[in-house]
């Protein structure tokens, strides 16, 4: 058995650590309601602005197509992998890295695919085994629409242009505080819409159907980017909430459990203190 000294010692690091982790818990609670508040705001809005191009683009002809919902041959896909910058968050990042790693591996076997990554973590860890061409971590410092807006923009120059055939979007949707939902979404091109046209008869378009769908297009994907990094961040807080949640209830039972070894421990060594002095005292008397 360890020590008084060693076991005094241990309890005061569980200790020390029970309130770093209790500390960063109730951080991350606070950010965890700024962060969810914002992305169940944005959801209803993006929701209807997809529904919205949804309804245009479907009622137009076939070949008054956008630029950005060409299907071509996949030979080159680029994937955006949207992680956090530092851990502590269970298994948040991880869960992004095997979706992003089995993509790359079984979905897109054959094809030559590199990442985009949004986050440090997704960029530290991908880069060992495959090609990033560029790293967007500092997005979090200033999270709004407009940073975001500026990724986007590059996420289509680079699908327009043919550097890429096919844009897939992984993050973490946000359900709640302990659940997180990975999410694979094709960002660029635009999946078409099935089903019949829907019935625009009574609404009058101005300037054109075409030229309000070329418009909402580019907003539509700045948003669809900016609601999976927000939703991304939300999640981040939860999962950190969580992690750190359960990492505070284990270190107050390791520390009980060393408490409870400590005083079995000092009661040994007092009961031998006392062996020791009546075993001297006879040894005296006789």
């Amino acid at each position: 058995m360890a020590n008084l000294k060693e076991i005094r010692n241990r309890i005061g690091s569980v200790s020390s650590t029970m309130q770093i982790t209790s500390a960063m818990k109730m951080v991350s609670a606070a950010k965890l309601k700024k962060a969810q508040d914002a992305i169940t705001a944005m959801r209803p809005y993006s929701d209807k602005l997809t529904e919205l191009l949804q309804s245009l683009s479907a009622s137009l002809d076939a070949d008054s197509g956008s630029k950005f919902s060409e299907n071509r041959e996949v030979n080159k896909v680029l994937i955006v992998a949207i992680t956090s910058n530092r851990g502590l968050c269970g298994a948040f990042n991880t869960n992004i890295i095997k979706k992003s790693t089995l993509l790359a591996k079984e979905t897109y076997a054959g094809k030559q695919v590199e990442f985009m990554a949004i986050g440090k973590k997704a960029n530290d860890i991908l880069a060992k085994k495959f090609k990033v061409v560029s790293n967007h971590s500092k997005v979090y410092d200033d999270l709004n629409f407009d940073n975001v807006a500026v990724i986007a923009e590059d996420l289509m120059k680079l699908f327009v242009d043919g550097s890429y055939d096919k844009i897939d979007i992984v993050y973490n949707k946000f359900k709640n505080a302990a659940t997180q939902i990975v999410m694979t979404e094709q960002f660029l091109p635009i999946i078409p819409v099935e089903g019949e046209a829907p019935n625009n008869a009574d609404y009058i378009f101005e300037p054109s159907k075409l030229e309000i769908v070329e418009e909402l297009i580019p907003k539509s994907l700045k948003t669809q980017l900016y609601k999976g990094i927000r939703d991304s961040f939300a999640s981040e807080h939860g999962a950190r909430m969580t992690a750190m949640h359960k990492a505070t209830d284990n270190a107050t039972e390791l520390r009980d459990q060393l408490k409870l070894t400590y005083n079995k421990a000092r009661q040994a060594a007092i009961t031998n203190e006392i062996l020791e002095i009546v075993g001297g005292a006879e040894a005296l008397n006789n």
